[in-house]
């Protein structure tokens, strides 16, 4: 691991995350969440996040398309574990996403909710994943800001930074073009999720 925060996730802080991580409610949240963003896509055969942690994400991709092929990366083993165990059809592996990735290239590649915790140093790896493990869609679900700035999480300093992942992505990539975004509320009354802003790129 070559940062601070890959180790934080990797460790106890991370496997405290899984509890925190796992709710019928946040399933339900994530299916009408990718519900609504699929809207904007062509038809897709699978999907690659990096992040998937105990893969509420890719579960909501299970209920929407059995027939999905459903991939992820987690920086931590028992996160990846307990998915592999409950879900042994999707292709889930134990890594760093600032490595490169050995894995095939997807419809659809993802992250939600992961850029905001990668060291900034090292987001043009995260990114570069994200665009070659991808053959038409590319989209990023985070909290949002127009200039980067770092926030105190949960106690921790440098564990959270926000920017405008979107707006880095399409600068660096002349072939992408943003099809489609929103956002999210934590106070819907139905489907509640962090206050996460969606963004939804294509290979043109």
């Amino acid at each position: 691991m070559k940062t601070v925060q890959e180790e934080f996730w990797a460790g106890e802080f991370g496997d405290d995350y899984i509890a925190r991580n796992k709710s019928d409610a946040l399933l339900a949240s994530n299916l009408a969440l990718f519900s609504d963003i699929m809207k904007a896509t062509g038809p897709i055969s699978s999907v690659l996040e990096l992040g998937c942690n105990v893969g509420m994400n890719l579960k909501a991709f299970d209920l929407l398309d059995p027939n999905l092929l459903k991939s992820g990366f987690d920086i931590n083993e028992s996160a990846i574990l307990q998915l592999k165990a409950e879900k042994p059809s999707f292709d889930v592996k134990t890594g760093s996403i600032i490595e490169s990735l050995v894995t095939e290239t997807v419809d659809f590649s993802f992250t939600k909710g992961v850029l905001i915790h990668i060291n900034p140093d090292h987001l043009q790896s995260v990114y570069a994943n994200l665009y070659e493990k991808s053959n038409k869609y590319i989209c990023v679900i985070e909290y949002y800001n127009p200039s980067p700035v770092a926030i105190t999480y949960r106690g921790h300093d440098d564990r959270l930074f926000k920017r405008d992942f979107c707006g880095d992505l399409l600068d660096k990539y002349s072939d992408l073009e943003l099809v489609d975004y929103g956002f999210c509320y934590r106070r819907d009354p139905v489907f509640q999720q962090d206050d996460l802003t969606w963004f939804l790129m294509e290979k043109v």
